[in-house]
């Protein structure tokens, strides 16, 4: 199984961005997916969870400005970013919770896609 994330680049502060991560490989289902970001000289943080419904959580900074949303029939999550600011310069990670058999489920994380907010 491969996530492959896409969409970072350079924005100015208030401006939006978007963000799509694909699953590929040998999936029988998945559950779960989100984005997580990491900032340099910070840990890893959750950004958005998005479920098999369409349940949502997000992040307390994040809340009115970030779009979780998915396409199960695409296995693809998005993240669609608005209103950034400085502080959401990071490196964001996918993360989907996928089931390879009937009985075996693991996390699998994309590679990292690079958002720098700033003017």
């Amino acid at each position: 199984v491969q996530l492959q994330a896409s969409g970072g680049g350079l924005v100015q502060p208030g401006g939006s961005l978007g963000l799509s991560c694909a699953a590929s490989g040998s999936i029988f289902s998945i559950t779960d997916m989100a984005w997580y970001r990491q900032a340099p000289g910070k840990e890893r943080e959750l950004v958005a969870r998005i479920s098999t419904g369409g349940s949502t959580n997000y992040a307390d900074s994040v809340k009115g400005r970030f779009t979780i949303s998915r396409d199960n029939a695409k296995n693809t999550v998005y993240l669609q970013m608005n209103s950034l600011k400085p502080e959401d310069t990071a490196v964001y990670y996918c993360k989907a919770n996928v089931w390879i058999s009937s009985y075996y489920r693991r996390d699998y994380w994309g590679q990292g896609t690079e958002v720098t907010v700033s003017s």
